[in-house]
């Protein structure tokens, strides 16, 4: 495998490495708020940043949030550390550039594709079609990658 490619890889791993550092601290997060009053933490939060409570999408996470449940909230803790999990051992297997994690890579990404979709429908945003963008462009990479390299060995 050339350099180009191993970087290419690379890159890629760090991309998963974000995704789950994020979802690590999204995790720690939920578990931290846990049996806390979310109504004055959320009311602290909105302060500090100058937010308007009055603001129509503030006003709507602020209802959202006071619908929490611990319940709730403990299943959201966990279910971040299990995709940062996934994300982690995608990441770390990219970056020792083993064929597995590409296979890996391919089909836990491409198998989150339709989520993403339907959530940029529900709530469309700009991080949301970026985060799609570049899984799709990761996934293509990876696939052309693996083709690539079996008509190499066949040819060999």
């Amino acid at each position: 495998m050339n350099s180009a490619h191993s970087r290419v890889v690379r890159l890629i791993a760090l991309f998963k490495f974000l995704k789950s550092s994020l979802l690590i601290a999204v995790g720690l997060g939920a578990r931290h708020l846990l049996h806390r009053d979310m109504a004055s933490i959320v009311g602290h939060w909105v302060a500090m940043l100058g937010l308007d409570p009055g603001n129509r999408y503030v006003d709507s996470a602020l209802q959202k949030l006071a619908n929490l449940t611990p319940d709730k909230l403990q299943r959201f803790g966990v279910v971040s550390f299990i995709y940062a999990g996934l994300f982690l051992t995608e990441g770390i297997g990219l970056w020792l550039v083993k064929r597995w994690a590409e296979w890996f890579s391919v089909i836990i990404t491409s198998s989150l594709v339709p989520v993403e979709v339907y959530e940029i429908y529900r709530h469309p945003s700009w991080i949301k079609c970026l985060v799609l963008i570049f899984n799709i462009a990761g996934v293509g990479y990876l696939l052309y990658r693996i083709r690539n390299e079996r008509r190499e060995i066949a040819e060999s």
